[in-house]
């Protein structure tokens, strides 16, 4: 059997994604992952599936929150494409605080307000909020409003992207380790691997995500909740037939062992300080993951002229708000046929070497695409 045109290593998100992409625009994909099919091994598979630029765009820069904005407006139209349905809701966020953390809101709408001027944040006194979550406790007396921000299954996602590779005629290798010296034959590989490509960037580093996922059928929620805190952000994302999610947004560790009894009290007891309905949910599952961060938390692109490797790593916990923008740039330098624009929007995809010359952006994206279609 010849080789492919493009070979994909790493199945998370990103690489399915990507495979995904270029399969359908008539290019012969493989893509191997170490994992299964399920994706239980990805960074995705534990996420909690947020696409909220809005609330995000306190801790990111411009950049990050236009490439969020973007993956904002892809997210739908490539879900419809899917061949089963992907629970998504762009109901947006509210945002909470504890009396005692209200210097927590003023802060959050000074950094707003310096990240991403013009963003819609709606004042809500405590009658709102009732009349938008009459779950909410009582206590809160005043909230913040961000309207777009969405979220959708993570892993319902990842099983229609498996299920419509195999539809498509990607040939998947799952549960197949890729050694360093041994990546696959094809005309180009992309490796996507994050933390399993750790000893091609020794910058990364890992990124701890606990997450705890309840079952509460009599509560119905219509938003994702943030709870402002000086020391963490923990988050309630509501799913179809009585699902939630809570999680807390990072810690620094690449300990991917069980959640600490110390951090489950914190994010049911942070949960629960939001919603005192939670005393009855069930509690299905507590999980982990690990998610690759470069210094500056902000995702990149690498090449191997040699090899005729593009890297793509560093996503940090923005996986699903970024990966789309990240594969239809990744698409154009690969120049897929049907690339709907030209390589270069991005300008933080394409790091330059401690003390080189800047270079303007589609100088890099054209020094990418030559090295690698040449």
């Amino acid at each position: 059997m010849s080789s492919p045109d493009i070979a994909i290593v790493g199945g998370g998100l990103c690489g399915r994604l990507l495979a995904w992409r270029i399969a359908r625009a008539g290019l012969r994909v493989a893509l191997y992952d170490a994992a299964s099919r399920l994706g239980e091994e990805s960074a995705a598979w534990v996420a909690a599936g947020m696409v909220a630029p809005n609330a995000e765009s306190v801790d990111v820069d411009a950049e990050i929150v236009s490439m969020g904005r973007h993956s904002l407006s892809l997210w739908p139209q490539w879900l419809r494409e899917l061949p089963q349905p992907v629970f998504f809701r762009d109901t947006g966020t509210l945002l909470l605080w504890h009396r005692e953390d209200a210097g927590e809101a003023r802060h959050f709408e000074r950094m707003l307000a310096a990240h991403a001027p013009g963003t819609e944040l709606v004042q809500l006194d405590s009658t709102k909020l009732q009349e938008l979550e009459p779950n909410l406790s009582a206590k809160f007396q005043h909230g913040l409003y961000l309207a777009g921000d969405a979220q959708l299954d993570n892993r319902q996602v990842l099983s229609a992207i498996a299920e419509v590779l195999q539809e498509i005629g990607v040939k998947c290798y799952w549960q197949t380790s890729i050694l360093e010296d041994a990546l696959p034959t094809a005309g180009v590989v992309v490796d996507c691997r994050g933390m399993g490509a750790r000893r091609n960037w020794p910058q990364l580093r890992g990124v701890r995500g606990e997450i705890i996922r309840l079952h509460a059928p009599e509560l119905s929620l219509g938003h994702m909740l943030r709870l402002l805190h000086p020391r963490y952000s923990v988050y309630v994302v509501p799913r179809d037939e009585g699902r939630l999610v809570v999680g807390a947004t990072s810690i620094e560790s690449d300990d991917r062992s069980p959640v600490s009894v110390r951090g489950a009290l914190e994010l049911l007891s942070s949960a629960y300080s939001m919603l005192p309905a939670l005393a009855e949910a069930r509690v299905l599952e507590f999980s982990t993951q690990v998610r690759p961060a470069l210094p500056d938390n902000r995702p990149a692109f690498c090449y191997d002229r040699g090899r005729r490797v593009l890297s793509i790593n560093g996503l940090y916990r923005h996986g699903f708000l970024l990966s789309p923008t990240v594969v239809e740039e990744a698409m154009a330098l690969l120049s897929v046929p049907g690339a709907s624009r030209l390589p270069g929007q991005w300008r933080c995809l394409y790091p330059e070497p401690s003390g080189a010359a800047v270079k303007a952006d589609d100088d890099i994206a054209e020094e990418v695409s030559t090295c690698l279609l040449s």
